[in-house]
């Protein structure tokens, strides 16, 4: 039976692909999607021989095709030597920004990594909700109030028709989702100029939903200080003493318990002004998924 053995160089894709899979477009857009990746060669390496590469292979492949090239095997072989680029250079990566844009405009994902790989606790303490979970829940009315943390990869500004005023329209995307997030009046005078690709904002705003979807109306962004390290010390939680019942107090001893480590846990209980703090005896690991669980038990503005 016939092995497929795939291919052992990106010149050996070249030599034994069919003529018209081996066009410029085609071999760019491969590259760029990290197709070649197991060959040895880095891509910006590959991306720089590429057009010579595929024009000889083509050339190669038209002469065989007409019978140009003969059937002396030798002859052809040295052709196809001298004809491609005899070795793919020595070049470095592109940086990560740029290598998973390019897998996003090719794919319309990420495969390498994450452009937010390694912030997934920062992002979580500032957002009330993660971008999935916004979309998903039939909970959150028209109007609520939400705060949503990660990358914009996707900036309009715009200048409304009937009014003449300017407007801003960003696309907000965090591990498991992406949102749509309109900047008018006042809020797009404030902070217009951080409306820019690739930056990290956290966005408050209010929910609005129409027959298209769900969107955001900003009211406030910021850029957070992500290269600030975090301090070691205890995890700090806030809550009205009001709100500090027996079944919250029994639901919050829980989800610690599901998330044990050796941060230790600090209860600030708030009441008229005065706060008592009290040392909660169930240290935990700190996560995303921790932060999440604790603002849907507690509230969004639990961490302290």
């Amino acid at each position: 039976p016939r092995r497929d053995v795939g291919f052992t160089s990106f010149h050996d894709f070249l030599d034994k692909v069919p003529v018209h899979a081996a066009n410029k477009r085609t071999v760019e857009s491969l590259i760029k999607a990290g197709a070649f990746d197991s060959m040895g060669n880095t891509r910006r390496a590959l991306l720089e021989i590429h057009e010579d590469a595929v024009e000889a292979a083509v050339d190669i492949k038209r002469k065989e095709a007409t019978g140009a090239v003969g059937f002396d095997f030798d002859s052809l072989y040295d052709e196809a030597e001298e004809a491609l680029p005899a070795k793919v250079p020595e070049r470095p990566e592109w940086t990560k920004k740029d290598k998973l844009a390019f897998e996003r405009e090719m794919l319309g994902l990420y495969v390498s990594d994450h452009p937010l790989a390694g912030l997934e606790i920062p992002l979580a303490k500032h957002a009330s909700i993660g971008i999935h979970d916004l979309l998903a829940s039939e909970d959150i009315d028209d109007g609520a109030q939400v705060t949503v943390a990660g990358l914009v990869t996707s900036v309009q500004h715009r200048v409304a028709k009937a009014s003449g005023n300017p407007y801003g329209m960003i696309t907000v995307e965090d591990f498991n989702g992406e949102v749509t997030v309109m900047f008018m009046g006042k809020t797009y005078t404030e902070f217009q100029s951080m409306l820019q690709a690739d930056a990290i904002l956290v966005v408050r705003g209010r929910v609005s939903r129409r027959d298209d979807g769900l969107n955001l109306h900003a009211q406030s962004a910021f850029q957070p200080d992500l290269g600030a390290v975090e301090a070691s010390g205890p995890l700090v939680l806030v809550l009205n003493e009001q709100r500090a019942g027996e079944r919250v107090i029994g639901e919050l001893a829980q989800t610690l318990r599901r998330h044990p480590g050796d941060t230790e846990v600090v209860l600030k209980l708030h009441r008229a002004g005065t706060a008592k703090v009290f040392e909660v005896p169930h240290p935990v690991t700190v996560t995303a998924d921790l932060y999440g669980e604790l603002k849907g038990l507690l509230g969004p503005g639990c961490l302290g």
